[in-house]
């Protein structure tokens, strides 16, 4: 019974409900003290999962055939481009862009693409004075023929390298393009079943390598450059401006505007895929319809010829007959 009465007691149960505000304003004032630092654990662990992202990222492309790394030069070259200052006297603003376009990429290519700047005019220009010196007087050409001859070898020689450069990045170009509207449809799928931007284009650079290995190669840098790059909107840019092509460009700002401003990016996927398969076979139909023109030439040239000597040879055959009796 007196321990009904003191439970009971208005006294006693505003004393526990007292000691109990006090307890909780206690640890609710304490609790920050004692509490763990979950932001910064969270923090140091997206870090080093970044590095490992990184680290593996370097290691896939390493491994790959056609690596991003390309070797370094030739003693040889390197010592006449070096001795020569050719670096600095056939300075070239845009090469760094021209090459990683036509998928050459380091120093090794820079240094190697001035030597042959400047061996090219010299050995067309030596290889065109010997023929003529050798073949010249059966033409009867005169000397100053001879001369621009000579001097036309040595200019088509210091325009090679940038001719061959452009050639090389055009066909690279379009090589990607060829696969890039299936990548688009692969990376939408790997988007929506829920894979981050990073493992999707990962994934898809592996499927698509069959079909085109320097997309396959593209994608494995930008996933490479996701991982370490300060703003992830510079491996987008940087992926549309070694392509060159207006369609990995819309792709890559409307990634950039889809994480920046939190939009689906499924939705976009889905949109510039679409716009891509449209471009690809417009493509498709405008080389359809120069075909026309273009055959005209050849079968002028080929053709004709054939079909009037069909046509008109028996008549001149019973003419030449007639003539001979």
């Amino acid at each position: 019974m007196n321990i009904v009465r003191t439970l009971t007691d208005p006294a006693t149960i505003a004393g526990v409900l007292a000691a109990g505000a006090c307890f909780a304003t206690v640890m609710t004032l304490a609790a920050p003290i004692f509490a763990e630092d979950k932001l910064g654990a969270r923090l140091k662990e997206v870090a080093r999962r970044r590095e490992e992202l990184r680290k593996k990222s370097r290691a896939e492309l390493n491994k790959q055939p056609q690596g991003l790394v390309r070797p370094t030069a030739n003693r040889t070259v390197k010592g006449v481009v070096e001795n020569l200052q050719l670096q600095r006297r056939l300075a070239d603003d845009t090469l760094g862009e021209k090459l990683i376009r036509a998928g050459l990429r380091g120093p090794a290519a820079q240094t190697t693409f001035y030597f042959y700047r400047a061996a090219l005019p010299i050995g067309f220009g030596i290889a065109a004075f010997i023929y003529m010196s050798l073949f010249g007087d059966r033409f009867s050409l005169a000397p100053q023929i001879r001369l621009a001859i000579i001097m036309g070898f040595v200019v088509i020689g210091f325009y090679a390298p940038s001719i061959y450069l452009s050639n090389r990045a055009t066909n690279r170009r379009q090589k990607i393009m060829r696969a890039f509207p299936d990548s688009l449809d692969m990376l939408l799928i790997c988007v929506e079943s829920g894979m981050s931007i990073e493992l999707a284009l990962q994934r898809v650079g592996q499927e698509i390598a069959p079909a085109s290995v320097e997309l396959a190669e593209e994608l494995s840098l930008t996933t490479a450059e996701l991982s370490y790059l300060p703003e992830r909107r510079m491996a987008y840019e940087n992926l549309a401006r070694r392509t060159n092509h207006p369609g990995v460009k819309s792709v890559a700002l409307a990634l950039t505007q889809a994480e920046k401003y939190g939009t689906p990016l499924g939705n976009a996927l889905r949109v510039m895929a679409k716009e891509n398969r449209e471009l690809r076979l417009s493509e498709a139909e405008k080389k359809a319809a120069a075909l026309p023109a273009q055959l005209t030439v050849p079968m002028i040239i080929f053709f004709l010829p054939v079909l009037f000597m069909v046509i008109m040879g028996p008549a001149m055959i019973q003419i030449s007959e007639m003539l001979a009796r």
